[in-house]
């Protein structure tokens, strides 16, 4: 089953980093409040990033190695 790992940008331009089988509705969630602690507190605006992966381990790892990246080299890798 398909996971896609995702990246949002919020209102106050932070950006936001998680995973999901529909990325679509998982935005839905986020936007309604109910997706995750950060984007209540942080108003998500729009899907900056999009990347599939075959299985949810490695949707995790692309995950945890991009939380683990400063602001300027997530930047770097939404424009690639």
């Amino acid at each position: 089953m398909k996971y896609y790992l995702y990246i949002l940008q919020t209102q106050d331009n932070t950006l936001y980093c998680g995973i999901a089988r529909d990325v679509q509705k998982r935005f839905e969630k986020h936007l309604c409040g109910k997706g995750a602690k950060y984007t209540r507190a942080h108003k998500p605006l729009k899907i900056v990033y999009i990347k599939e992966f075959e299985n949810r381990s490695q949707a995790q790892k692309e995950e945890y190695r991009i939380k683990h990246l400063n602001k300027k080299q997530k930047l770097r890798l939404i424009q690639e």
